[in-house]
């Protein structure tokens, strides 16, 4: 009996090592595969997923997301045609799916996105048009760095480290889809996002005939990206109201009303389809689906302590005036109160106002140092609207650790309502338009009522908001803070699983979804102990 009982123990422990030693074989040999692993779950399942790119895909790659921010990638002088595309070939998602019987927690359940694969004509083929992008100056240099520009190379002492650029406001667009590109829940499978993104360029796309073109070519890609996504499967499960965009330009400029040759802009925002897809744009117009987010300010940093290191500079600068503004009149605006903001800078005694004019030409105020150099010498830095409500200077000014001053809510407060907080008062300085418009009010006399305490608390507030106001390297990952790409991306999606929540309850989503006129409704969660004047 012992014996039989030896013998069996022995066949046992010789399985046991056996199983020991296939484990072992297939354990080693799924480390030397060449795999990469995107983690996603459905229905309790995890996948791995393996990417395989080509030799060309490779090569694109490099030469796109590579380079992005480590060194500058010299975009090709078009002559006579474009060659930008081909530095800007964004890389497909070519992954393919091995299922893992694995039940695991998905950190990305509910945050995933799927990026549609547009057609040229909606994104590369405008950047290799690059020269006519602005009617005025050759955009091609704004095109490196994945959308940042040229790298400032003499930063005078104004600015620190290698994380500064030239960025041209309109380059929303590029640098947003360069993020999407590297967001670490993307998809290929559609049934599985939580959102869609659409890489469609619309603001550099319209830039291009904003002037001296009829209105059938200014809608031409608006019938065109419509017709497009009316033809996708995604499209189908929410018609549209899963999708989402990013415009470089003011919503304004996509809501033409009018038949009227001599009408401003393109209709895109006013198309049935457009209705249902929520707009990011560095300025929202009164409709409940569109969403501002920051213009690119020149700073875009790669690592946590960049803008630590940076915020703590600009939190201890000693600064000599109570208050500057950099810009230039509108004259040919008769509710412009520019010219008259600048006869109080001016008239400022004992050098309590700086004034940047941007009027000189040479485009100074096109310059990072420039800009930085000013505001970071200010205590408050003046923000009236312009061609429109909104400034890429307000975030100048907060990068730079200047208070803001608003002169109309439609500037900031009812604006960035996913970046700001709640309470003005705590960030910025409202002033009525009216009131400078009128004469009745004194800028220096407003600001000068304010303590130094209270102006160092209101500044720590402001620092505290850069990162919230940046767009970081794509290749960055933040360990500590979120930036204005991800904050955007997180509220889109909040969004989405909202009207999803809608759906279930059997409720139509299309109630209260693209509403005009809701100026009231986005400035109903902003406080503070300063009444603000209501436009409506």
């Amino acid at each position: 009996m012992e014996k039989l009982i030896t013998v069996n123990g022995g066949r046992c422990h010789n399985h046991l090592w056996f199983t020991v030693l296939v484990s072992f074989v297939f354990c080693f040999a799924l480390l030397c595969l060449d795999y990469s692993v995107l983690r996603g779950a459905k229905n309790g399942v995890f996948f791995l997923f393996s990417r395989n790119f080509s030799d060309s895909e490779k090569t694109q790659k490099a030469s796109l997301l590579s380079p992005a921010i480590d060194e500058p990638s010299e975009i090709p002088v078009p002559s006579p045609v474009s060659k930008v595309s081909q530095n800007f070939t964004f890389p497909e998602n070519n992954v393919t799916s091995a299922m893992v019987n694995v039940s695991v927690t998905d950190p990305c359940s509910g945050k995933y996105i799927y990026v549609h694969r547009l057609p040229r004509r909606f994104n590369l083929d405008v950047l290799e048009d690059c020269r006519n992008l602005v009617k005025w100056f050759d955009m091609c240099p704004s095109l490196m760095n994945s959308g940042f520009g040229p790298k400032v190379l003499k930063r005078q002492g104004v600015l620190s480290g290698k994380n500064w650029f030239e960025t041209n406001q309109f380059m929303l667009e590029l640098i947003f889809h360069q993020r999407i590109m590297h967001y670490k829940c993307l998809t290929n499978d559609s049934s599985m996002a939580s959102a869609v993104y659409i890489p469609f360029y619309a603001g550099l796309d319209l830039g291009r005939y904003l002037w001296d073109y009829n209105i059938s070519v200014r809608d031409s890609s608006a019938y065109g990206i419509v017709d497009w996504l009316r033809k996708q499967h995604e499209w189908k499960r929410m018609f549209g109201r899963d999708h989402f965009f990013v415009a470089g330009r003011i919503a304004w400029d996509f809501r033409r009303l009018s038949a009227d040759e001599s009408a401003w802009g393109s209709r895109l925002m006013n198309l049935p389809e457009f209705m249902n897809i929520t707009m990011l744009s560095i300025e929202s117009s009164s409709w409940s689906n569109e969403f501002a987010v920051p213009y690119p300010t020149y700073f875009h940093p790669s690592r946590d302590i960049d803008v630590i290191r940076w915020q703590k500079r600009v939190r201890a600068r000693k600064r000599r005036h109570l208050f500057c503004f950099a810009g230039a009149p509108r004259p040919a605006m008769n509710e412009s109160i520019r010219g008259k903001i600048i006869d109080q800078c001016l008239s400022a005694t004992n050098g309590t106002c700086m004034f940047l004019d941007c009027k000189a030409g040479g485009n100074i105020c096109d310059s990072a140092v420039e800009v930085i150099k000013v505001f970071r010498d200010c205590k408050f830095c003046l923000q009236p609207p312009g061609d429109s409500y909104t400034r890429r200077s307000t975030f100048d000014s907060i990068i730079s650790g200047c208070i803001p001053v608003f002169f109309h809510p439609y500037s900031a407060y009812a604006q960035y309502i996913w970046h700001f907080p709640k309470d003005y008062t705590k960030y910025s300085v409202y002033i009525p338009g009216n009131d400078i418009k009128t004469g009745n009010m004194s800028i220096d006399l407003a600001l000068s009522r304010y303590s130094e305490h209270q102006i160092k608390a209101m500044r720590q507030e402001v620092v505290e908001l850069i990162p919230k106001v940046i767009y970081a390297n794509p290749k960055s990952r933040f360990e500590r803070f979120e930036d204005a790409f991800d904050i955007a991306v997180n509220r889109v999606l909040e969004r989405v699983n909202k009207v999803r929540e809608i759906i279930k309850e059997g409720k139509d989503p299309s109630v209260d979804f693209a509403v005009g006129n809701q100026w009231q409704l986005k400035l109903s969660g902003i406080v503070g102990d300063q009444p603000l004047e209501q436009v409506f």
